[in-house]
């Protein structure tokens, strides 16, 4: 199941590679796809659920919204 959040403060490179980070080191086996044009993270988990990774996100310095 692919969970989406947009991510409006995620501006550039940098901040792909930090929620990128955030997102593996609570759900090591997760595919993450990120479009930094549209602001949007999928996450597909494998063993998190939407509000661990929400909050992996905050914990990076960024503010995700469940699309």
């Amino acid at each position: 199941m692919m969970i989406t959040f947009e991510v409006k403060d995620m501006s550039c490179g940098h901040c792909v590679g930090s929620i990128t980070q955030a997102l593996m080191a609570v759900d090591a086996g997760a595919r993450v796809q990120i479009d930094l044009a549209t602001h949007r993270v999928q996450v597909e988990p494998t063993t998190s659920n939407a509000a661990q990774l929400g909050e992996a996100i905050t914990e990076a310095g960024y503010t995700p919204v469940v699309v």
